[in-house]
């Protein structure tokens, strides 16, 4: 039971992953159906994305439609979309839900770095957790005399190099985002 090298990486390939969809979300510029798919509405008792209870489409540059496939589900939507990180005002009609994207004022483009700040650190945190699981079974495969005291070391050095790499890409990412949100 070792600390598979191929299995953290893949889980912090993960989380790079997962920031790179949470980032298509913000886009700034022009509307994206990405934007909307992980805003989560509350669905018949549980937590469901955007994409799972409606389709979303975008008949201008600047506006986005919700057509709610189930009507009970419609305010819920409405309602997930007002209160998600985004700053939109959402408007329905029947179980359509227009959403236009307001023009971006610097104070928005604060904003909106602010939210792309919170999700690059929870990847980096994702990556925190990776690096502590490999860790803490490389201590025990060392505790149950499965790998000795230098295999575990020379380990636990190759995890928080992982770490250090993933890392590295998030930050690179963060900044080229808050760069693409701040141009004007």
């Amino acid at each position: 039971m070792s600390a598979d090298p191929d299995d953290l990486m893949r889980r912090m390939d993960g989380a790079i992953e997962a920031l790179r969809k949470e980032f298509t979300g913000l886009r700034t510029g022009r509307a994206s159906t990405a934007l909307l798919e992980n805003v989560n509405v509350d669905a018949y008792g549980a937590i469901m994305p955007m994409n799972q209870v409606a389709s979303i489409s975008i008949p201008e540059a600047r506006l986005l439609t919700v057509q709610v496939w189930d009507n009970s589900l419609v305010k819920e939507a409405e309602k997930a979309i007002r209160e998600s990180d985004l700053g939109l005002n959402p408007q329905t009609e029947g179980n359509l839900i227009r959403v236009p994207l307001p023009e971006l004022s610097e104070e928005r483009r604060i904003e909106l770095t602010k939210v792309a700040a919170k999700f690059g650190e929870q990847a980096r945190v994702a990556v925190r957790n990776v690096r502590r699981d490999g860790m803490d079974t490389l201590k025990k495969s060392e505790k149950d005399h499965e790998i000795s005291q230098d295999e575990q070391r020379v380990r636990g050095e190759d995890i928080q190099r992982f770490t250090d790499e993933h890392i590295a890409i998030i930050d690179k990412m963060l900044a080229e985002k808050e760069q693409d949100i701040l141009k004007v």
